[in-house]
């Protein structure tokens, strides 16, 4: 069994290191609200630190999962971040969504030091990590992919190393691109449907099985036409996420005129106080 450091147990990050734990590593925790830890501690095996670096310190492969560039370079360049007492051979793994171009960085500063380094944002949102069912979207070296895959595989239930490192990242962004389409004429449909009268209940139940089936329509068109929006990715966290890929888009010269839309809308959702409602929340622009 492997020396694991576990960096930020958010709604994602919990459960992740949670896995890791049961599946019998060693594992110490970092949240920068103590409490967290804490808690974790009362329903996994492991210990905790005060700080990353001194997470760290032990450990073979290191794992971040915060929420943005700027959280990620404070836990691992701050003074007390994990850069600072890191071993030579260790394996870092970011699950963070985040930009490519701190991807690269960390990558190329994890040449320069001796460690490896993967980019590997998850998909599957809180569900899939407390199911132990996350997709991993990996970047970075086949060696360190190697190294690491048996631990990542303790909350993944697919991973696949995409070629160099950024491009789990970049992943990640096709991913999220392809997510708030789907919502969008999703949310679309069911109002439409609603509209028209139909009993949209069985309206899903036909189509689902047709060439309109994903994802969304199976899992939150229920929830939709209840008009709930508790279960799962924040549109605070689509609306970063969004934003990234919008910004790469500038740089890579591709057009997304239709997730630009879409980024809006969520910026509607949010003045009407769905910060905290999940992705599926689109459709309430239709009922105000």
């Amino acid at each position: 069994m492997s020396n694991v450091a576990f960096i930020g147990l958010g709604v994602m990050g919990y459960p992740m290191a949670g896995y890791i734990s049961k599946a019998g590593h060693n594992v110490t925790v970092y949240n920068r609200t103590a409490t967290k830890a804490d808690k974790w501690l009362t329903e996994y095996k492991g210990a905790k630190a005060e700080t990353p670096a001194k997470a760290t310190g032990d450990a073979e492969f290191i794992f971040t999962c915060v929420g943005n560039d700027n959280d990620l370079k404070e836990v691992i360049f701050g003074n007390n971040g994990i850069f600072k007492t890191i071993k030579k051979g260790a394996v870092y793994i970011d699950n963070t969504t985040a930009s490519a171009t701190i991807a690269r960085e960390i990558y190329d500063y994890s040449i320069k030091n001796e460690f490896g380094f993967l980019d590997a944002p998850v998909s599957g949102g809180q569900a899939g990590a407390e199911n132990g069912a996350l997709t991993v979207m990996i970047g970075g070296d086949q060696q360190n992919f190697d190294k690491a895959k048996d631990i990542i595989d303790c909350y993944s239930k697919k991973m696949k190393l995409l070629g160099k490192a950024g491009n789990g990242q970049l992943a990640k962004m096709v991913n999220q691109i392809c997510i708030a389409g789907l919502v969008q004429g999703l949310s679309e449909a069911i109002n439409f449907g609603i509209k028209a009268g139909l009993n949209m209940e069985d309206v899903i139940e036909v189509i689902s099985k047709g060439a309109a089936q994903s994802w969304q329509m199976e899992n939150r068109y229920k929830t939709m036409i209840e008009d709930k929006f508790e279960f799962g990715f924040a549109v605070d966290w689509m609306r970063k996420d969004l934003k990234i890929a919008l910004e790469e888009a500038k740089k890579n010269n591709s057009l997304l005129p239709v997730t630009e839309i879409v980024d809006q809308y969520y910026g509607e959702v949010q003045k009407m106080g769905g910060n905290r409602w999940d992705t599926s929340s689109l459709i309430k622009r239709f009922r105000k």
